[in-house]
């Protein structure tokens, strides 16, 4: 199959590209190149440019006419930055999804599979969501996701389009082959700031929150490995037909199916570089809850989709490619 992969120069898009070209499909790329890198579509079939050009949009069916579905990741995805720019990513994420839906249909490619967030859900006092939780997104970024979701199911309702949107958990890890991997220092994500205390770039890391409900009292998290995620996207391109029933749009969670604390996640880290880190337990950040993680039996009953490697091998291959990125003399910007 031939697939156009929006925002398929970043990091998740370009790991659903690699898998796709690793089972035998063609990823066509198209990204704006505002986030993206110029070294993830190396060798790929790229074009540059915004998902809203509808005269893009024409150039590249023109050329691949065989392209029945589109893997939507193009977004931004900085929660504080959207609270600063809500305009930029309404307009991103929400303005110019719709412009691109509204061209595929007339170009004749109706099936959809949307890259969401779990942050648009609502916590639970068990810690556990499933796709029949409640919403309850808490920024504009997060707001952005859910609005699109509601988009592209009216999208199914009133051009006959059909769509698969996937919401996922904490993405780490890179491409196991090294072709593709994380390129943004967060300070704030768990992982960035384990490798920068590893890497003496901080002295301590900071627990922010010990006083959870939660088995240790630390936040609760569901990390998996960016390649499962990709291969979930590989599984259900290859059973779109049969994913839907009564329905045209169905919401998929994916993630690890357990939750893991940030004490346990450190534990996880530690024993992944041989050595203990320093760290202290300090307040939690403004915003910060408590945390959530998935089930997985919608995903494993309709894509047969279950992740394979778990949070050590995805910590083992993010330090892999974080060594290789610093080698190679690339830039974290």
């Amino acid at each position: 199959m031939k697939i156009l992969i929006t925002g398929g120069a970043g990091y998740i898009g370009s790991t659903i590209a690699s898998a796709l070209l690793d089972n035998g499909h063609t990823p066509v790329i198209l990204d704006s190149m505002i986030n993206g890198r110029e070294e993830f579509v190396s060798g790929r079939i790229f074009y540059k440019g915004d998902i809203a050009d509808g005269a893009l949009l024409e150039s590249i069916f023109a050329d691949h006419p065989d392209i029945r579905h589109v893997v939507h990741c193009a977004a931004l995805i900085v929660v504080p930055e959207s609270v600063e720019m809500p305009y930029e990513y309404y307009t991103e994420n929400i303005s110019k999804t719709m412009t691109m839906l509204r061209k595929l249909s007339g170009l004749g490619c109706a099936n959809v599979m949307f890259s969401s967030s779990a942050s648009i859900q609502d916590d639970m006092p068990n810690f556990e969501v499933s796709e029949t939780t409640p919403l309850n997104p808490r920024s504009p970024y997060a707001r952005t996701k859910y609005m699109g979701e509601m988009i592209i199911r009216d999208f199914c309702d009133a051009y006959d389009m059909r769509a698969v949107v996937f919401r996922h958990f904490n993405v780490i890890g890179a491409d196991p082959q090294m072709r593709t991997g994380p390129y943004r220092k967060e300070p704030s994500a768990l992982l960035p700031k384990l490798i920068q205390v590893a890497n003496a770039h901080d002295e301590v890391f900071n627990i922010t929150g010990v006083n959870w409900e939660t088995r240790d009292g630390t936040g609760i998290r569901d990390y998996f490995h960016v390649w499962d995620l990709a291969l979930a996207h590989v599984a259900a391109l290859e059973r779109f037909d049969s994913l839907f029933g009564a329905s045209r749009f169905e919401v998929i969670n994916l993630g690890s199916g357990n939750g893991v604390t940030v004490r346990e996640f450190v534990e996880c880290f530690e024993n992944v570089v041989g050595h203990k880190i320093k760290k202290t337990d300090t307040q939690p950040r403004f915003g910060d809850i408590a945390g959530a993680y998935t089930r997985i039996d919608k995903a494993t009953s309709l894509l047969g989709w279950k992740p394979q490697l778990g949070i050590e091998k995805a910590i083992a291959d993010n330090l892999r490619w974080d060594r290789q990125w610093n080698a190679d003399g690339n830039n974290w910007n």
